[in-house]
């Protein structure tokens, strides 16, 4: 795969500048998501697909789409329409793509969904602070952070397998919840229930992560920062509750011991391709 272009012989190197940001179908991002995204998964009600390419490769996604829990989402920016804002739901970015085409990438789409959906006031999204990392690109690109707290929104079943636990409590409302929980509940020989509870998946040895949930929103409306109700935090929040991760491993030593990491460098060996991805934050 040819990544950098070359110049009488002389070899130039890709730049962030060098990518091209465009809407895509959702077959082909779900599949670059579940090839390169440390999670492996899709988020099933994704509605906006960006790939992002370099010399003609698709080396990277962002999808976008309702939050799964709209209704509590909605209330964090008052008197925003039912339609007026979206997740960042998933973010997979290959490492062949150039430094810093994270930060580019969310800027160019933003200025597209500013373009053809001027109802879109703000985006939100989550960075997971219990097994990829704090965010940096989001604060790189200008979103704020609002929300820092102990993950329990990631549930480790015993076979190693992580799932969001949203889509499970909420099983009998969404179609994608409820086959997950029913095929959860066949595969570890539990009765099917209703009700908002992983009680029964605890049971069986099922346990939070260890980490942090961190929410970001980005204001493409600037006048939606007066009618925020949640507040904004300063950066350095992160480090003072011991929230700071990168790729997996936690950079503060409260974290080290609430994650059990024992340095970066001992994670180095098992980095997943760089990727973000959005979950719950109270």
């Amino acid at each position: 795969m040819l990544l950098n272009s070359s110049f009488h012989g002389v070899v130039i190197m890709a730049s962030a500048k060098d990518i091209l940001v465009k809407p895509i179908k959702a077959a082909a991002a779900n599949e670059l998501v579940k090839r390169v995204h440390y999670s492996s998964k899709v988020v099933p009600n994704s509605q906006l697909h960006f790939g992002v390419y370099l010399n003609g490769q698709l080396l990277g996604a962002m999808q976008f789409g309702p939050s799964m829990d709209k209704r509590k989402t909605q209330a964090f920016v008052r008197d925003t329409p039912w339609n007026g804002f979206l997740e960042l739901n998933r973010m997979a970015f290959h490492d062949l793509l150039p430094r810093n085409s994270e930060s580019r990438a969310i800027a160019i789409a933003i200025k597209l969904i500013r373009k053809q959906y001027p109802h879109i006031q703000w985006i939100v999204s989550y960075a997971d602070g219990s097994q990829c990392g704090d965010g940096t690109i989001y604060r790189a690109s200008g979103f704020y952070l609002t929300g820092i707290k102990p993950n329990t929104s990631m549930l480790r079943f015993p076979d190693g397998e992580v799932y969001a636990t949203l889509p499970i409590t909420n099983g009998g409302s969404s179609k994608e919840g409820c086959a997950l929980r029913r095929r959860l509940c066949k595969k570890w020989n539990i009765p099917y229930y209703s009700g908002a509870t992983i009680a029964p998946f605890k049971a069986i040895g099922a346990k939070f992560v260890p980490g942090f949930q961190l929410r970001y929103i980005y204001l493409i409306d600037q006048s939606a920062k007066q009618r925020l109700t949640i507040p904004i935090l300063p950066f350095s929040k992160i480090e003072e509750v011991g929230a700071k991760m990168y790729k997996g491993a936690s950079m503060t030593t409260r974290g080290k011991q609430a994650t059990g990491a024992t340095s970066v460098s001992a994670a180095e060996h098992h980095r997943p391709p760089r990727s973000i991805s959005s979950q719950e934050v109270s």
